[in-house]
């Protein structure tokens, strides 16, 4: 049972795993957005980016709603929103380190 919890958690992280899709969440994280709307923010293909949303709705990571034509996207578990914002604090905190090392090495 632990083996398949871990591999459930190394299936989301590598959904998660890629700019573009960090990116789509980040632009979701304030409310729910077509997908038309996603790939203009994103500057990317609509065929790219309804791969990307693909990949994250596939990993239960996104919901998805029809609107007449549209597609409305929207995060489905907001906690995956923490998950973004414990990395940015990781990295400010590595970044904060090597500046610090690179400053007492002068």
């Amino acid at each position: 049972m632990k083996e398949k919890i871990s591999q459930l958690k190394a299936d989301m992280f590598k959904a998660i795993a890629h700019p573009t899709r960090i990116r789509i969440l980040e632009l979701l994280k304030d409310g729910e957005l077509c997908v038309c709307e996603i790939f203009e923010k994103l500057n990317v293909e609509q065929a790219n980016t309804s791969q990307h949303l693909a990949v994250l709705k596939k990993q239960d990571i996104l919901k998805s709603r029809k609107e007449g034509l549209r597609v409305i996207y929207s995060i489905k578990y907001p906690e995956v929103i923490e998950i973004l914002e414990i990395a940015d604090k990781i990295l400010k905190m590595q970044l904060d380190e090597a500046l610090k090392a690179f400053g007492s090495t002068k």
